[in-house]
């Protein structure tokens, strides 16, 4: 199906350049090409399920009928999300014998009320619980850059990641907890947008950590990724308009997120900034020393960690020896911390919010690098110690956002075929839809000024 956007998916079934059983047949022989990475991008297929929807759409487009434009073009689904008759395992074993589903999740009964069909479950994280996107139960799937070597996708909505960058659909509905839809869109060169907390219902999404779980889209452009966020919020095709670049003023957050950055991710940066300057973007460089207070705060007392383990606790009492023992060990993890600590992290986490909306006031976006790294070759993570340790680095900025209770959106500032960098935008809670016509000014800004170049 290639790398098309959803409005010229949607401008070719209006004209009758396409219909949508052709866009489901692409799509499923794009997942069954044995050269590709489908067989560990999804862990479940519907063909039947999809091809009839496909059908029934075209019925309705020739009756003049159709559900919405953008009818007809398939979706992928992170097998965190309920699905009618389906059973979600979360990427696990420990799931497989629930019962299925008997209803969608809120956020997919609204994608598909407008006629985007669901081709399938994707791979992910076991429980979403890592930001790099390993699964030893059914394959992981690789980032598209250097297939040879074979790089992590990016977690836990890796699969999803992969299924979008690869033109298996032309959406990927993920979730994001600590950076899980922006990393695999960083790693994957693709765009990744976590909504702010609240904003998505999640009503059918099997939780991580409730306090700070978001459905979020990937897609290959911030207007796909805008597109599904004013569906799956409950708006509907919402109006959409990018800002332009000379009427942006963003910071440029200097602390802790600039850390250690890998020198392809530092120099990707800087030039970024540096064409977005010349794009008339007012840039000005924002303080936040707290920040380094984060790795002390979450090592005493993990918001997740807690929440993850209380999600959990009967189960692994029962089917330990189920789960990913990499996954059960951050879960035990959450055993042992202290109430008080917990309290003390909720208690600072406020106080940082409130500190961050002051600190934005006067700027439509923070800017930082998405993560302070290239995606690694999956074999660097073969020893526990490795997994632990670059687990933690793909997580480090993105979570900065969900500490913060921001709204943030990952695009890419590498072109395709290059080590894939993401380009994180944050702003506070609530202010979504206009963090998405930000990230789209700056999105057009860059590419204008690359094909300057």
């Amino acid at each position: 199906m290639a790398r098309l956007k959803l409005r010229e998916l949607a401008d070719d079934l209006d004209s009758g350049r396409a219909a949508a059983r052709g866009l489901v047949e692409a799509s499923l022989a794009a997942i069954a090409d044995p050269g590709g990475e489908g067989a560990r991008a999804f862990i479940s297929l519907d063909p039947a399920g999809a091809l009839a929807a496909a059908d029934y759409i075209d019925g309705l487009r020739k009756a003049g009928r159709a559900l919405s434009r953008f009818a007809g073009i398939p979706i992928s689904v992170k097998d965190l999300f309920d699905l009618t008759g389906q059973v979600t395992t979360a990427g696990s074993m420990v799931l497989k014998g629930e019962l299925p589903a008997t209803a969608d999740a809120t956020v997919i009964a609204r994608l598909k009320a407008q006629g985007f069909i669901v081709i399938g479950r994707t791979n992910m994280t076991e429980f979403a619980y890592s930001g790099v996107g390993l699964n030893p139960h059914y394959g992981t799937p690789r980032s598209p850059w250097d297939r040879r070597v074979g790089h992590i996708p990016g977690g836990s909505s890796a699969g999803a990641g992969v299924s979008v960058a690869d033109g298996m659909c032309a959406l990927g509905i993920g979730s994001d907890t600590g950076g899980s839809c922006r990393i695999p869109a960083a790693y994957c060169g693709i765009v990744g947008f976590k909504p702010s907390w609240g904003r998505m219902p999640s009503t059918g999404v099997f939780p991580l950590a409730p306090s700070l779980d978001s459905a979020g889209p990937l897609g290959h452009s911030v207007a796909c990724c805008a597109l599904a966020d004013g569906i799956m919020a409950g708006e509907g095709i919402a109006p959409f308009t990018p800002r332009e670049a000379g009427t942006l003023r963003l910071g440029v957050l200097r602390d802790f997120v600039l850390d250690g950055l890998e020198a392809p991710v530092a120099e990707a940066f800087d030039a970024a900034l540096a064409k977005l300057g010349s794009a008339g973007v007012q840039l000005a460089d924002v303080a936040f020393p707290e920040l380094h207070e984060l790795p002390s705060l979450n090592g005493k007392a993990s918001i997740v960690a807690v929440e993850a383990y209380a999600v959990h606790r009967a189960r692994l009492a029962q089917q330990a020896d189920a789960y990913d023992p990499r996954v059960r060990s951050r879960l035990d993890a959450g055993a042992n911390l202290l109430a008080a600590d917990l309290l003390a992290t909720i208690a600072r986490r406020r106080e940082l919010i409130a500190l961050f909306a002051r600190r934005m006031e006067g700027f439509d976006a923070l800017l930082l690098p998405t993560t302070p790294n290239l995606p690694p070759a999956i074999s660097a993570l073969a020893e526990d110690r490795d997994y632990g340790r670059l687990n933690a680095v793909a997580l480090r900025n993105t979570a900065v956002g969900n500490f913060l209770d921001s709204c943030a959106i990952s695009i890419p500032m590498t072109r395709p075929g290059e080590p894939p960098v993401g380009l994180s935008l944050m702003a506070p809670s609530g202010r979504d839809r206009a963090l998405l016509a930000v990230a789209a000014g700056v999105e057009g800004a860059l590419m204008y000024q690359e094909s300057k170049a």
